[in-house]
């Protein structure tokens, strides 16, 4: 056997590498780094308070010097919601490793956590020397420069983001700047091109969808709302859209089918019970209209949108105590809409208060430069106060309006308008011949008395979806009737929704004061 050994040796010498000495055991970490393994593990598996057992323990052993440990536990404040001290930590870690585009991304966005943006714009931009091509570095410039309101260079930022690598949220960011502008065709051509790069992304068939819904566009509008409950069933956001698509076009059982289905998603959503209040107001359930109108005002005490639909109903019930109040609360939120001081001359000339009723009509004239009803109030109101001079000079400024709309547009007026402006036309002796729509052809009409009328108004969609950014409920209208020679009580009804809301007029309800006297 010994032999046979031998000569195996013989025949095979060995080769020069197996006679080699075996190699040293691998060399232990430096001690800076030896438990970053332990402290990474720990962390992906958000176990924080073992996580931050180790990285004390590595601290005490390297005398704080060892960044990823650093690094980590700031990471794990500013989850805990200690954005100061994740700041300072990774001010810590940009010292220790100065050359790291990582650690003042950190630092960056620690300052913007804190409102600090023009700070962390300055971090940011430090950081972009480091490295040019971070997607991450020009979306965030971009964020930090829309909060500065530098728009432009938000704009550029995003773009470079985009150019570097797509990605939905630099999409939607870009798309909100052009709505802050107001420029709803290039917010929409860019929600266009981010649902082109990502069919499937619900928030971005919303979005596209009420945008084509601010526009009138409802077959693209509830093709994209559509498509989002298709990819998710429950996404509240499109429900609320379509339900309230459907409301403006006079489903009310629909809509608030659907409001149902988002009420257990968001029961304290001060749009929805704003949508749900005007559907129960459709349906001349005035009592749950205000129920679901006074929540829906808790929840968002500041929305003056609400507050104007409150007005309505109130106005409607002929509470004008009421209907002053939450118009006058409107008024200080917006004080630039001129429908809204129509309305309050309505309940203020309901509460016989002519002198501040005509100082309201003043300044909806003022603010107003579109709706003729305004107008038209107010020269009935100056007509039956005896001021036939300037309830001339307003019916004259009545008909220019009417005549600018005529040729913008295909719009016709309620028959109801049209024979309150013939009677006052007639009563100030300009003529009954007004050339606004067809002659009203309801033989009753004809055979009333000289006494009050009230033009009705058409529906403009109200309320407000803080989560959508878009005003989204409709708002009905009031319509007066005519009341007795006698001074017999005034009813009230509401108008109802036209199929299509108009594009041009933003009419809201018209006030009747006292009869026309006849000449």
């Amino acid at each position: 056997m010994a032999e046979q050994r031998l000569a195996m040796r013989t025949q095979f010498p060995a080769s020069a590498e197996s006679i080699k000495p075996r190699l040293k055991k691998a060399p232990e970490f430096p001690i800076l780094e030896k438990q970053n393994w332990l402290i990474h593990l720990h962390y992906i598996r958000k176990d924080y308070e073992a996580c931050k057992d180790v990285i004390k323990e590595q601290l005490q052993e390297t005398q704080g010097l060892c960044e990823y440990a650093i690094y980590v536990q700031a990471l794990i404040f500013r989850l805990e919601g200690n954005i100061q001290e994740s700041l300072e930590l990774f001010q810590t870690c940009a010292v220790l490793s100065p050359q790291s585009a990582d650690n003042l991304k950190q630092v960056a966005r620690s300052l913007f956590l804190l409102g600090k943006h023009k700070a962390a714009t300055e971090v940011y931009n430090e950081a972009a020397k480091l490295n040019q091509k971070d997607w991450e570095i020009c979306h965030n410039l971009g964020v930090c420069y829309i909060y500065l309101k530098q728009l432009d260079k938000a704009q550029d930022q995003l773009h470079n983001a985009l150019h570097l690598n797509r990605h939905d949220l630099t999409y939607i960011m870009l798309g909100k700047i052009h709505l802050l502008e107001g420029d709803l065709d290039k917010a929409i051509e860019i929600y266009k091109k981010a649902v082109e790069f990502s069919p499937e992304n619900t928030e971005l068939l919303t979005t596209l969808g009420l945008l084509y819904l601010q526009l009138g566009i409802y077959q693209k509008a509830f093709e994209h709302l559509g498509n989002a409950l298709t990819y998710d069933p429950t996404n509240y956001k499109a429900i609320l859209a379509a339900g309230s698509m459907m409301q403006t076009h006079g489903d009310f059982d629909v809509a608030l089918t659907k409001y149902r289905i988002v009420a257990c998603a968001v029961p304290e959503s001060p749009p929805l019970w704003n949508n749900i209040g005007m559907c129960f107001f459709g349906k001349k359930k005035y009592v749950a209209a205000i129920s679901c109108l006074k929540r829906a005002n808790y929840l968002a005490p500041f929305d003056w949108k609400i507050l104007y639909n409150l007005g309505l109903v109130h106005l409607t019930m002929q509470q004008y105590a009421s209907a002053f109040h939450f118009l006058s609360a409107a008024i200080n939120f917006q004080p630039k809409m001129g429908e809204l001081y129509m309305l309050l001359a309505v309940a203020l000339t309901n509460l016989e208060d002519t002198e501040n009723a005509r100082r309201a009509y003043t300044e909806a004239v003022r603010l107003d430069k579109c709706n003729p009803l305004v107008n038209l109030n107010y020269a009935v109101l100056l007509y039956n106060q005896g001021e036939e001079r300037g309830a001339l000079a307003q019916y004259q400024e009545m008909e220019k309006k009417v005549n600018l709309l005529k040729d913008s547009s295909s719009l016709e007026f309620d028959p109801e308008m049209v024979e309150m402006a013939q009677k006052l036309g007639a009563a100030l002796q300009v003529g009954e011949a007004l050339v606004w729509t067809k002659p009203v052809k309801d033989p009753k009409s004809k055979q009333r008395t000289t006494s009050t009328s009230k033009a009705a108004s058409f529906q403009q969609p109200l309320g407000s979806n803080q989560a959508l950014g878009q005003a989204m409920s409709s708002a009905a209208a009031y319509r007066k009737l005519p009341s007795g020679v006698g001074g017999t009580s005034q009813l009230t009804k509401p108008a109802s929704l036209p199929v299509e809301p108009e594009p041009t007029v933003e009419a809201q309800p018209t006030e009747a004061s006292a009869q026309i006297r006849e000449k």
